[in-house]
């Protein structure tokens, strides 16, 4: 468990935050830029000192009323946004770095396990400046790990990368997450990255915590929309791959008693997915169709109705075994239908969903 309770002023910024987390996963802290992320990833690191508070990880005290630990008998491994390697150094020799200041007595994670895990091996001779970003952080993370922390943070580490480098890198990190039994603190305002990989998220706002828990339950909270904007708003869905379509290259995951083809890098039948469904990209109908359609269908009833900012309306719709928003448009026709209780019909296209596998959080053979 981290267990995390930080206060102190800087300036006009007040921080007052507490939250606790399961470990190992990867625990995310999510929030618009100035939230107050990186202020919680330097106290938990030592790197700043909180005016009061507590953090402990897996009952370990690093900090209280009582107690502050060095930042280096902490053993927490830190990537920033901008790597920090050594530019006077090759790969190898950042790499080897790591390795010097990991107490002896606990090297679990070797290079040749890092090297293969992060797809290292043939930028192993060349200095920083030969690399890309995504190489970069690639190696900046394989640094920390091989100083054999208890934790690892990545404080953004895709902020500064564009498109391509971020679809470069995340797939070393679902890696990552899913291969090293650690407790990993994820920092992110991009909440695509969070659905992939995080297994606990803590929602930031203005200092303080406004939400906390699992993607799935915490993608409908209100404190959550308010922070992705209308466009980013949606359902989480976990579930379970079956069959890949060989002919429509399309997965089918199941879910409850239901089940949604998805466009997904291929995953093995049983392995855990996570479905991404934006309300503005599911159709509300009050009968079924009377024709076949591409789409998928799901029967649920609405539980719940709001105004949305975007002049719409958000209607939460209970699907057994999951929950989905969709938006209307409060000019439609069947808007006046729509009612708590109400049975409805909605439409959801393969092609409208994002869906990913996210990371497991024991070693692989475990």
């Amino acid at each position: 468990m981290l267990a995390v309770r930080v206060k102190l002023r800087r300036g006009e910024f007040a921080l007052d935050v507490e939250f606790e987390a399961p470990t190992p996963g990867v625990i995310a802290l999510f929030g618009r830029s100035g939230c107050g992320k990186t202020t919680v990833v330097h106290a938990i690191a030592g790197l700043l000192t909180p005016e009061e508070g507590r953090i402990a990880l897996d009952g370990d005290v690093f900090f209280s009323a009582e107690a502050n630990v060095r930042p280096e008998r902490r053993r927490i491994g830190c990537v920033f946004q901008d790597a920090r390697l050594f530019p006077h150094r090759s790969v190898s020799g950042n790499l080897r770095y790591g390795l010097r200041r990991a107490p002896r007595e606990t090297h679990r994670i070797e290079l040749h396990q890092v090297v293969d895990l992060l797809g290292l091996r043939v930028l192993l001779p060349r200095r920083p400046y030969q690399l890309s970003g995504g190489e970069r952080h690639r190696v900046a993370i394989g640094r920390a790990l091989l100083s054999q922390p208890r934790l690892l943070m990545l404080d953004e580490p895709l902020a500064s990368q564009d498109l391509a480098r971020r679809g470069e890198l995340l797939p070393y990190l679902e890696r990552l997450c899913s291969r090293l039994r650690m407790p990993i603190v994820y920092v992110s305002h991009q909440f695509d990255e969070v659905v992939r990989l995080a297994t606990h998220v803590v929602v930031l706002d203005s200092g303080a915590v406004a939400t906390q828990g699992d993607v799935a339950s915490l993608s409908r909270s209100a404190a959550l929309r308010a922070i992705v904007g209308t466009e980013g708003i949606g359902a989480v869905i976990d579930g379970e791959a079956e069959a890949r379509d060989t002919e429509t290259g399309l997965t089918r995951v199941r879910f409850g008693a239901h089940s949604l083809r998805v466009a997904m890098e291929e995953a093995a039948p049983g392995r855990r997915v996570r479905v991404h469904l934006l309300a503005r990209d599911v159709l509300v109908a009050l009968a079924a169709p009377a024709a076949p359609v591409a789409a998928d269908v799901l029967e649920g009833v609405i539980v719940s109705l709001e105004p949305d900012a975007s002049q719409s309306l958000l209607v939460e719709v209970d699907v057994g075994g999951a929950t989905i928003l969709a938006r209307v448009a409060r000019g439609t026709a069947s808007v006046s239908a729509l009612a708590p209780g109400r049975r409805v019909f909605l439409l959801v296209n393969a092609a409208w969903s994002r869906a990913y596998a996210p990371p497991e959080t024991s070693r692989a053979g475990e």
